[in-house]
């Protein structure tokens, strides 16, 4: 239907055409015919400007369509398109098709042959344009995917490239970290390499110095012994020539003996002397009734009143009787003082005297006899030594000082003598003066001076001074038997028992006592402060002149196995829960007393006076840091609320270097292995 319409279109302007003479034979008049035919051609006309101005023809599908024209327009594009560049611009675009219409439009065989194929290039121009946007879009969507292709593969390029980079980096990192390790190894190689060869040289250094320390102390200890061996021999020597003379002179008395017989006692000498044998066989009852009837006989015989007096001691002796002795006191002071006494009796009479009344305990008595001798006897400088003991011996180191100046004055060299000024310089704190005294003195092995307080103080004297000759000295009072040990330096023992720095509380066997002071230290603190908060001055300052400096303050409950006074209404719960322990309450040879020690304390090596008692400490208020105590070479600390415990026999020091003061409780307890028998009756310290 769409080819039918033009063709009749064409038919009919044809027929017009061809019929213009012939008007009549086809009906219509020449006048009509030309009125149709201009209706027709202003018609055409104005679908041209239309289409041109209107812009209602794709021409760029005109021009396309056109090239499959047959006809003569596909001419015109074959041979004439070149003509119609209108615009002058060297092709055929959209403008110049637009002009080319418009002339085809008014183009006889042009215009017939558009009218007539219009449809069919309409349908074709449908179709080419499906067939183009199909192309079209089947190029678009070979772009998309050959885009995407590309774009897949510059990413999997990039992936690829990318995985290379970082398994590039990865080998990079895997050679450096292996470089690294295997430049580490080499360092750990050459660090082992150079360890190994600086212990070797260490340990060689070190074998080459053990070697000349071991081979120095060979030597050392080699000429040690040599000394000392040289030493023992000279004092073995000096020993011997001195027991010698000692022997020759006492030979020598013998032969010449005392001089105890006056003249008229030379002719009563017989029955003297029948006495004299009952006393020295033993039968001193018979003895002391054989003087006394000689006394009743021949009442002005110095004599015979001393062999009743030493008749009398003998008797004392062995009926333990301190009035049978204080009956041969008065006995010797008879003797003593009687008319046509030889010298030689009245000395024998009045040292015996004064014996006596030292072992009662009457000081003064015995200090009073020896005056009395010294101003009978000022020239015999044993009896001026005997005076300073017995002025020591009283507490009056002042007046003994000044006889053994004396006697020092007769007799530098007067061992004796010297021994006890250096004891007495010591005691006043002058140390370092004290010790070539003390040191000389016992060099010189007289008579008296082989004791061990002599032994102990000059060893002290010499650690205060920091000399470690001390231990020296303290080693040859443990071989003179003096000393238990050289760390154990007491000197009132009881031979046997266990000898230990430190004790644990199953060791002691106190174990009931222990739980009792851990268990209520808080209590016993709390009334230890309250007696420290205090102005009645109950702690008092040690007195045994231990302290090198510092301060440290003492408030005794317990003392020899007593109460101290009234101390236990300052703290009577402490009091409380000690009196159910004898072991502590009844120790003789201790105490129980509390210790407040200050910052900046320091006291000295020191050992106790016994063996026959253990120490314990119950912590109540111990700074963090700075408080230590050393008991041989073992140094510990105290605990608040814990105790320790040690034999203070041994040698042992105290710092209290810390910020604020340092309090304990100190507890005395018996030797665990004393038996009761001999808790009651060792003599208080």
């Amino acid at each position: 239907m769409g080819g039918s319409k033009p063709g009749r279109t064409r038919s009919i302007l044809v027929g017009g055409v061809a019929s213009g003479g012939g008007g009549a034979a086809s009906g219509f008049s020449g006048t009509k015919i030309f009125t149709w035919f201009m209706v027709l051609a202003l018609l055409g006309v104005w679908s041209s400007v239309a289409v041109v101005w209107l812009d209602l023809v794709d021409y760029d599908n005109v021009i396309a369509r056109a090239k499959e024209f047959p006809l003569n327009f596909s001419k015109v594009l074959q041979g004439k398109l070149s003509a119609y560049d209108a615009d002058g611009d060297g092709d055929f675009d959209v403008e110049d098709a637009k002009v080319l219409l418009g002339k085809c439009i008014f183009n006889d065989d042009l215009f017939v042959t558009s009218t007539v194929n219009k449809r069919e290039a309409e349908r074709k121009a449908q179709e080419q344009a499906g067939k183009e946007r199909l192309e079209k879009e089947q190029l678009e969507q070979l772009e998309r995917e050959d885009k995407e292709r590309l774009e897949k593969q510059r990413e999997a390029e990039e992936k690829a490239e990318k995985e290379q980079l970082e398994k590039e980096k990865l080998e990079k990192e895997r050679i450096e970290k292996e470089k690294a390790e295997l430049e580490r190894m080499e360092k750990e190689r050459l660090e082992k390499d150079r360890a190994a060869k600086e212990k070797a040289e260490k340990e060689r250094i070190e074998k080459e110095r053990v070697a000349k320390e071991k081979a120095e102390k060979e030597r050392l200890e080699k000429e040690r012994v040599a000394k000392e061996k040289a030493e023992k021999e000279r004092l073995e020597m000096e020993r011997v020539a001195k027991e010698k003379a000692e022997k020759e002179r006492i030979e020598m008395e013998r032969k010449k003996k005392p001089k105890l017989l006056n003249t008229f006692e030379k002719t009563i000498k017989s029955e003297i002397d029948a006495a004299e044998k009952l006393r020295k066989k033993g039968k001193v009852e018979e003895a002391v009734r054989a003087f006394d009837t000689l006394v009743q006989q021949y009442p002005q015989s110095p004599r015979c009143r001393y062999g009743k007096a030493l008749a009398e001691d003998d008797l004392a002796e062995k009926m333990r009787s301190n009035d049978m002795l204080q009956k041969a006191l008065s006995t010797y002071k008879e003797a003593s003082e009687l008319p046509n006494a030889t010298p030689d009796l009245i000395k024998a009479t009045l040292k015996k005297r004064a014996e006596r009344q030292q072992f009662l305990g009457r000081m003064r008595g015995a200090l009073a006899t020896l005056e009395k001798l010294v101003q009978i006897f000022p020239e015999d400088m044993a009896l001026k030594n005997d005076l300073g003991v017995a002025h020591l011996l009283i507490g009056d180191n002042k007046s003994a000082k000044r006889v053994y100046e004396e006697v020092l004055a007769i007799a530098p060299s007067n061992g004796f003598a010297k021994v006890h000024y250096g004891f007495i310089l010591k005691s006043e704190n002058k140390i370092a003066e004290s010790i070539p005294f003390l040191r000389d003195g016992l060099e010189s092995g007289d008579p008296g001076t082989d004791d061990g307080r002599f032994y102990f103080h000059l060893g002290d004297a010499l650690q205060r001074m920091g000399d470690d000759s001390a231990y020296k000295w303290y080693e040859r009072g443990h071989q003179r038997g003096h000393f238990a040990s050289v760390w154990q330096r007491s000197l009132y023992n009881v031979d046997g028992l266990k000898a230990q720095p430190w004790w644990t509380p199953k060791d002691t066997g106190y174990m009931d006592l222990i739980k009792t002071l851990e268990r209520n230290w808080r209590t016993i603190r709390d009334e230890a402060l309250s007696v420290m908060d205090q102005t009645t001055g109950l702690f008092v300052p040690e007195e045994e002149n231990l302290r090198e400096k510092g301060e440290w303050g003492q408030f005794t409950l317990w003392q020899q196995g007593k109460k101290a006074g009234e101390s236990c209404h300052s703290v009577p719960k402490t009091c409380g829960l000690l009196e159910r322990y004898p072991e502590a309450t009844g120790c003789k040879r201790g105490q129980i007393k509390f210790s407040v020690m200050q910052p900046g304390t320091h006291v000295w090596p020191h050992t106790g006076p016994t063996n026959c008692r253990l120490r314990m400490h119950l912590g109540l208020v111990i700074p963090k840091t700075g408080c230590k105590i050393r008991c041989t070479n073992d140094t510990r600390a105290w605990e608040e609320g814990k105790v320790l415990i040690f034999d203070d026999s041994f040698e042992h020091e105290v710092w209290q270097d810390a910020n604020s003061y340092r309090l304990i409780f100190i507890v005395d307890v018996w030797h665990p292995e004393l038996t009761q028998y001999q808790r009651q009756t060792l003599s208080p310290i």
